[in-house]
C-alpha cells in the first residue's frame, strides 16, 4: 500500500439545466420541521432568570444540547428560560438560550396559534 487514497472525479452538474430548474422550483416552498420523531412531552416554561410561574409548552424534539419547544405563544430570541418536566417523581430542570422561533407551519399549527423555538441548552 502506498497510503494514496483512490482520487474519484465528482459529478459536474448543469445549474442551467431546465429539468434540474423545474425540479428546484417544485422545493421551494416546502416547509420542513422534525415534529413527529419524537415522543411530543409536556413541560413548563419559565421565562427570565427569576421567573417563579411557569407557562404550558410542549417538548417536541431534543438532542444533545439542542432542544425544540411547542408554544400557544411568542418567545423572544435571546431569553433564558427555564424548562421544566416532571420525569415520574423528580423534576428535570434545563436552562436554555431561545436561538430561534418562528409561527408553525401546518394548518393546525396556525389554526391553534402555535409556535416553534429552538433552545440551546446551557
Amino acid at each position: 500500500m502506498t497510503g494514496n487514497k483512490p482520487h474519484s472525479k465528482g459529478n459536474s452538474v448543469d445549474w442551467s439545466d431546465p429539468r434540474l430548474q423545474s425540479l428546484l422550483r417544485r422545493t421551494e416552498n416546502w416547509k420542513l420541521d422534525n415534529r413527529g420523531t419524537y415522543v411530543p412531552k409536556n413541560v413548563q416554561v419559565h421565562l427570565g432568570w427569576g421567573a417563579s410561574t411557569g407557562r404550558p409548552a410542549i417538548l417536541v424534539w431534543e438532542r444533545d444540547q439542542v432542544m425544540m419547544l411547542e408554544t400557544r405563544f411568542p418567545i423572544p430570541l435571546g431569553e433564558q428560560v427555564r424548562v421544566d418536566e416532571a420525569q415520574g417523581e423528580s423534576l428535570r430542570s434545563v436552562w436554555g438560550i431561545v436561538a430561534e422561533g418562528r409561527e408553525g407551519f401546518r394548518a393546525e399549527d396556525r389554526a391553534n396559534g402555535v409556535h416553534l423555538h429552538w433552545l440551546h441548552l446551557r
